[in-house]
């Protein structure tokens, strides 16, 4: 079970509190030195404001910069928390823990500055910063704990921050991964619902008109038609169904049987083509929506006499070619269900192509491995 992954808002806080946490580490124990032990009124009205001072506008640089608000006037909030950390030690003794002030700019360094800006300023105050230690009189351990305190914090509080924003981005990424994916489903389903119901809907189409054309002359023919246009609405709604599923697996051979045998009720010569038993079993597929999509498109966009079906294999793919005498006397485009066929094609690592022969007869080309993919 994967653990739930809080907002943005959440894990800022909890970054804050932490670092709140760090802070009072480093500022509470002489805090509390001066409250309980020292009991000087003067001394502890000016540590109280301190701390107060450096805790509120470091929480709050943070809060922004980690919401990617970022101001240059935040260099100047990173300069007020400096001098009052470095006004501490001076004013109230470097005994007692009070030294540790001096540390505590370090984690905003690399957080309120640019990059080149903050590297720039780290090197400096690794050296400023023991040098002024010493000065106080801070003991050379202590001083050597500054010299190394200054690039771990400003590098701690910069890992911090970029660590939040990966995180964030990744996030955003997941939620336009996931719209993208909403939108590839939602072209798919069209794309197929289109290659359905435009081939299930024309030959209804012309079922209805041949059974039209013999009502008053052959009952037998009318109940037929009615009959196939009954099977055809019902295998419609089957094939709806299993696209809505996402499902639906066409066989070439079902495919060009149907299409034959569509083409010949709407009085266009057109052969049942032969089709090997052996054809791999994915090419059935793209091979079998290239043959539905021209069936749509003869009758639709054309006005052809015959269609000519061709399968082979050789070269290592399947070959499906369909070409009829319809391109010169066309009503309009090919539909747009030929660029859908183009995505299919490519999609499994083959080539399509279509358009007009130049001699009046139009051409739809596909050829798919023969080896599927691994």
């Amino acid at each position: 079970m994967q653990p739930r992954i809080p907002r943005p808002t959440v894990i800022a806080a909890i970054i804050v509190g932490m670092t709140a946490l760090t802070l009072a580490g480093f500022l509470l124990p002489a805090l509390w030195y001066e409250i309980v032990h020292r009991r000087d009124a003067g001394r502890v009205i000016l540590a109280l404001t301190g701390v107060a001072v450096v805790s509120a506008l470091y929480a709050r640089l943070l809060w922004q910069n980690l919401m990617r608000r970022t101001a240059p006037a935040h260099r100047f909030g990173l300069a007020a928390i400096a001098a009052v950390c470095w006004a501490l030690p001076p004013l109230l003794g470097t005994g007692q823990g009070w030294g540790n002030a001096l540390l505590v700019p370090a984690g905003l360094i690399a957080v309120a500055l640019p990059l080149r800006q903050a590297v720039i300023t780290t090197a400096a105050a690794t050296v400023l910063t023991p040098v002024y230690g010493a000065l106080l009189g801070l003991p050379p351990l202590a001083v050597l704990y500054e010299a190394t305190g200054v690039p771990l914090g400003a590098f701690s509080g910069y890992v911090t921050v970029w660590f939040f924003h990966i995180v964030q981005e990744l996030r955003e990424a997941r939620a336009e991964l996931a719209r993208s994916a909403v939108g590839e489903e939602r072209l798919r389903f069209a794309r197929d619902l289109h290659d359905v119901l435009g081939h299930s809907l024309q030959a209804v189409a012309l079922r209805a008109e041949v059974a039209e054309r013999f009502v008053e002359n052959d009952d037998g023919r009318v109940r037929k038609e009615l009959t196939e246009i009954q099977t055809m609405a019902r295998d419609a709604v089957r094939d709806v169904r299993e696209v809505v599923r996402g499902y639906r697996a066409t066989s070439l051979r079902t495919e060009l049987d149907g299409m034959s045998a569509v083409l010949r009720a709407a009085g266009i010569r057109c052969e049942r083509p032969d089709v090997s038993p052996v054809l791999p079993a994915h090419v059935h597929e793209p091979l079998g929506w290239v043959a539905r999509e021209a069936a749509t498109n003869v009758l639709r966009h054309s006005s052809a006499t015959w269609c000519e079906i061709t399968v082979r294999a050789g070269a290592g793919r399947v070959h499906l070619e369909i070409v009829n005498d319809g391109a010169g006397r066309r009503a309009g485009d090919a539909g747009s269900g030929l660029a859908g066929l183009a995505e299919r094609i490519t999609a499994a690592g083959g080539r399509f192509d279509a358009g007009p022969g130049g001699d009046g007869t139009f051409r739809v080309a596909a050829a798919v491995p023969a080896k599927g993919a691994a």
